[in-house]
């Protein structure tokens, strides 16, 4: 299971509704890494109680079998305390999943997944829900990822583009080793024809620009990881 680390400002707050432990643990667990707040119910009957007196969530990851209340009825909750629902279930049949969209779900994953993509997911709900943090910071820089603008130490730094784009990447996964050919896909795009000596060429520039010289290591063989807690 991947266990990443990323870097915000102000934390997202994430309910999870899981009644199988050990996939709660699973998102719970990768949840904490990605610096996100969160609480974990695993009872249908029990959430609506709970969200009686505490409905103030960014975003739900919501199981539809459930004991207590299903998904489905919980969605109606979810909508009154307008609150963006993800959908993670092992119901993968086509009238389930439009059900949970047309009853108000941003996204539908089905069982079993990928951690690396619900983390994605989520993000990107709560960017295209005005949820995400704009706010970014690591060490003695801030990124503003509303306006795409970098300050060290207080004083703005130009980077190019890709350089931007490779910033948030490795500080999204701060901890985790990245290959170039991941670094490849994820920043330049799948139609990139270039080679993996393009990535060292902008790392340079990042560690130039951002004296990141002794943060960004260099796995041999394989990419880079950004460190730090």
């Amino acid at each position: 299971h991947i266990l990443c680390g990323g870097v915000r400002m102000a934390k997202n707050r994430i309910l999870v509704v899981e009644d199988d432990p050990d996939i709660s643990e699973i998102i719970t667990l990768n949840l904490q890494y990605s610096e996100y707040e969160y609480m974990a119910l695993d009872d249908g009957l029990k959430t609506i109680e709970y969200l009686q007196k505490d409905h103030a969530f960014d975003l739900t990851v919501l199981d539809i079998m459930l004991p207590g209340a299903d998904g489905f009825t919980l969605m109606e909750y979810m909508c009154r305390y307008n609150i963006p629902m993800l959908c993670l279930t092992a119901k993968a049949d086509v009238p389930s999943k439009i059900r949970g969209l047309r009853n108000g779900a941003e996204d539908y994953m089905v069982k079993p997944f990928e951690v690396l993509e619900l983390l994605v997911r989520i993000e990107k709900i709560l960017e295209r829900t005005g949820r995400l943090n704009k706010i970014i910071r690591y060490r003695d820089i801030e990124i503003n990822t509303s306006t795409r603008t970098v300050r060290l130490r207080g004083d703005a730094v130009v980077l190019q583009p890709i350089e931007y784009d490779l910033l948030i990447t490795l500080i999204r996964h701060k901890n985790c080793t990245l290959s170039r050919e991941s670094l490849l896909s994820d920043v330049w795009g799948f139609e990139y024809m270039g080679t993996t000596r393009t990535v060292d060429t902008h790392i340079s520039a990042l560690r130039r620009k951002l004296g990141l010289g002794d943060a960004i290591a260099s796995i041999p063989k394989v990419g880079y990881r950004l460190e730090g807690d």
